[in-house]
């Protein structure tokens, strides 16, 4: 039989992180380049007693239809958490439980665009995003980074010269795949320049709260008092991917829309895993659990850095980067990205190219992305150790 598929879908490629991590299971490889929690972060004894408790005194909870906006308690535990710890929604936003964050891109994206309306976002950015968007035929036109954000320059003459802008999606926090932290100074520019050009704002945070140096910054949604940004957070970095539970804050018109594209996609998020989230987050020491978690990636990163220090310098270099899962290298001109890329793979060690990361990935790239939640620090010291040998091969 031949298939047609959809003008929309046939021209997607598989997702090259996707790609990579199928064969970054095999024995004997050192996954750099998943974006994993590391395995000590998860909350297993609070989802172990949760669950039991659930399932035994009230499991038609959990296993009946629920309503499409959310488990109710997680909702408005949510709106009161980000609201006093974070100065995120007013009382004319709205919250929404999503299947993950990545399902917030989907919606956003199906409620507002029509096929060859403009998508601006940062120069890199995250594939899965990129994939969602490409998925609604939008328009990408991606904005420079620089060490402390985007370029609001970039910013302006995109909003000045693209026709149809339906938003800016922006990763402020340790982006993925950079690193890079957006300054203070730099987010109030970036809600300002959308506000006036009339442009929504899709702030991505689903890492905000791995930061292991430096200050907390607001986010832009703490700005918002115009309803011009749509807020996406996660629950995957922080207790469990699998558990696919992530939530969107903004505003209600906008919302509204989406719960109605949403009860045509999966009519709700999973029950089970709202309820565990809601009673780690109401009923557990949340605070302690994500002090935690920085401290192992405090950690974490400090075995990474130091591999780094020792192997890369000074062929290849790196963003600094405070928070976060990831890091971002950069080859010498001269050196192959791609066939770097390749030659450890071969030599079992896993990197994502950093072409995976474009706009259009035709471009030329030098950089590559690190990954150093998921490996052991005996695989990251070792990883590091094999592609710092690549590049001295190669120049």
């Amino acid at each position: 039989m031949v298939y047609q598929f959809s003008e929309r879908v046939k021209s997607l490629k598989p997702s090259a992180i996707r790609e990579i991590l199928k064969n970054s299971s095999a024995p004997g490889i050192i996954p750099l380049s998943a974006g994993n929690p590391a395995p000590d972060a998860f909350p297993y004894d609070d989802i172990r007693e949760i669950s039991k408790s659930l399932l035994e005194d009230t499991p038609v909870e959990a296993l009946q239809y629920s309503v499409t906006e959310g488990y109710p308690p997680l909702r408005e535990h949510l709106r009161k958490y980000m609201g006093e710890k974070h100065h995120v929604g007013t009382e004319a936003d709205q919250v929404l439980i999503t299947s993950g964050a990545q399902q917030v891109m989907d919606l956003l994206t199906k409620t507002l665009l029509n096929e060859g309306d403009t998508v601006l976002c940062e120069a890199p950015s995250f594939i899965g995003s990129l994939n969602t968007f490409r998925s609604y035929r939008a328009k990408l036109r991606g904005i420079p980074m620089e060490p402390d954000g985007v370029s609001i320059e970039g910013l302006r003459q995109a909003l000045e010269e693209e026709k149809n802008i339906k938003y800016f999606y922006t990763i402020p926090n340790f982006q993925n795949p950079s690193g890079i932290t957006m300054s203070l100074e730099k987010r109030r520019q970036v809600y300002e320049l959308c506000r006036d050009y009339n442009v929504l704002i899709l702030e991505d945070n689903p890492y905000g709260d791995l930061r292991f140096s430096g200050e907390d910054l607001p986010s832009i949604k703490s700005f918002d008092k115009e309803g011009v940004v749509m807020y996406a957070g996660s629950f995957s970095k922080v207790i469990s991917p699998g558990m696919r539970v992530g939530y969107a804050i903004g505003p209600q018109e906008v919302v509204q829309k989406m719960v109605v594209c949403k009860q045509g996609e999966d009519v709700h998020s999973n029950i089970w895993a709202q309820i565990v989230c809601h009673r780690i987050m109401s009923q557990r020491d949340y605070e302690a659990h994500l002090g935690r978690l920085r401290e192992i990636y405090r950690r974490k990163s400090s075995v990474l850095k130091q591999a780094m220090e020792e192997h890369f310098k000074p062929l290849i270099t790196w963003n600094e980067f405070e928070g976060g899962l990831f890091a971002w290298c950069t080859l010498p001109e001269g050196v192959d990205m791609l066939d770097f890329v390749k030659r450890g793979t071969e030599r079992k060690v896993c990197v994502v190219p950093g072409t995976a990361f474009l706009t259009d990935e035709s471009e030329a790239c030098q950089a590559f992305r690190i990954n150093f939640s998921t490996p052991t620090d005996e695989q990251l010291r070792e990883g590091i150790r094999i592609l710092g040998e690549i590049v001295r091969e190669m120049v």
